[in-house]
């Protein structure tokens, strides 16, 4: 039989387990980011949403004392259509998780790889993009083919990452690789570090490993690591509310076009590449553009352009050469026809001075006639009609708006422009035949060479 003395300290312990158990639950539903049904609603309440990210060349950055990025972009988005402020937070990589799972922040958007590991951590949305790892290595290095050829080799990743997990995979399975894992040094850094020969090998999402052989002509992307892999946003476990919002959300802008405007103005082109090309302007820019820099800086600050986009039209007009000349008779830095030339008041086309700033009062000109076309939009409208005629891209304009499509939108003018090439379309337009993948062309060429005239900035 238990007497009252024991029955006593049963009943004391029972307590004390039970008040212990009390103060547990209560710990765990009190530590932010845990299982919260209302955090959408206390997001709304509170008036702004924190994001986790990476301040990189593909997540977050600052250019021109402007927010940019990828993610940011995309983010930003999120908040304007929850109705919310955004703020932006950069932690270590491997503190992006877990300051989540501590409520230093109300979702993760950082180009980051749904994974199970990851998955037992946080709630991923649905996939919003699809990469696959790809090792690269220097244009030099032609003995790295295949997987197998990694046997010996030592590969330079950042530590927690889906590489470094894939290649754990790979030496498990009996490959013979190094792994060096490093302390929260980005993708980008480790690519650089393969193109100076500093490291041989290291591994890239291909949407990193893509736009960053256009910034070094001499990577080469030698082959997929692993089966593509889908992005995701991640929240705090149980935070549905907040997940099903993220989700609709990407589903919205996926219909309504932003998505694609947003993947357009950071991964347009990426698959264009002419490496020879690309190295001469490397060089150019080095040898060349200091000569004309600080007229291309006044003429565009006049106008209310980036210099660095004018920087990136003179190249593609005449590669810095002020002899230039065309066999249908432009000549000058900025390619001015005789015409033009004289319309703009410009009396020697082959004066670096009086070219450029010819032609950015004219590329300015031409801007202002499409008043109510986004800024974007705008530009590149513009930058076509400096190259082929502002008659036939409003012929596109046209084609566009007739088909049914934003005719205010250089996406929708891609599309319409080459249709100018066939009779069907051509002969029902004020201005007839044009060539119109060449002002297609010509576009895409400027903002790859903008793109990595912006890069050099923020280095």
């Amino acid at each position: 039989m238990i007497n009252k003395s024991t029955r006593s300290v049963l009943t004391i312990v029972q307590m004390l387990i039970l008040a212990v158990m009390v103060l547990l639950s209560l710990l765990i539903f009190s530590v932010p980011g845990c299982s919260d049904a209302n955090h959408l609603k206390d997001i709304r309440k509170s008036g702004s949403i924190r994001v986790l990210t990476r301040n990189n060349a593909h997540c977050y950055y600052i250019y021109r004392d402007e927010k940019m990025g990828f993610e940011y972009d995309l983010a930003r988005e999120f908040a304007n259509y929850l109705g919310v402020n955004l703020k932006v937070l950069t932690p270590s990589w491997e503190g992006l998780i877990e300051k989540l799972r501590g409520g230093g922040g109300d979702f993760i958007a950082a180009s980051m790889t749904i994974s199970e590991p990851r998955a037992e951590l946080v709630d991923f949305s649905d996939v919003y993009m699809t990469v696959q790892q790809q090792v690269v290595v220097h244009k030099d290095n032609d003995q790295i083919r295949t997987i197998d050829d990694l046997a010996g080799q030592v590969v330079h990743v950042r530590k927690g990452t889906s590489y470094e997990q894939r290649l754990m995979q790979l030496r498990q399975e009996g490959l013979d690789v190094s792994i060096r894992a490093h302390d929260d040094i980005p993708t980008e850094e480790f690519i650089r570090m393969v193109v100076d020969k500093e490291i041989d090998l290291t591994v890239a999402d291909s949407n990193i490993a893509l736009l960053n052989r256009r910034y070094y002509p001499e990577l080469r992307i030698a082959f997929p690591l692993e089966e593509p892999e889908g992005l995701g946003w991640a929240v705090a476990k149980g935070q549905n509310d907040l997940r099903q919002a993220i989700n609709d959300f990407f589903n919205q802008i996926r219909k309504n076009g932003t998505f694609s405007k947003i993947y357009e103005k950071y991964y347009a082109n990426v698959e264009i590449f002419d490496y020879v090309d690309l190295i001469k302007y490397h060089q150019r820019l080095e040898t060349r553009l200091p000569k004309y820099e600080p007229v291309i800086r006044k003429a565009a600050h006049e106008h209310g352009f980036d210099w660095r986009l004018i920087g990136a039209m003179v190249y593609q007009e005449s590669h810095f050469n002020p002899a230039a000349q065309s066999h249908t008779g432009v000549r000058g830095l900025m390619q001015l026809t005789l015409t033009t030339a004289q319309e703009l008041g410009v009396k020697n086309r082959l004066d670096p001075v009086q070219s450029i700033n010819g032609g950015v009062r004219y590329l300015k000109k031409l801007y202002n006639r499409f008043k109510d076309v986004p800024h974007n939009d705008r530009l590149r409208m513009a930058l076509a009609s400096y190259n082929v005629g502002m008659g036939h891209v409003l012929d596109a304009r046209k084609i566009a708006h007739e088909k049914g499509l934003d005719q205010n939108s250089w996406r929708a003018l891609k599309q319409t422009l080459p249709l100018l090439r066939y009779s069907k379309y051509y002969k029902k337009t004020p201005h007839g035949y044009c060539r119109g993948t060449e002002p297609v062309r010509y576009v895409n060429r400027i903002m790859i060479y903008y793109d990595i005239l912006k890069r050099e900035a923020i280095l």
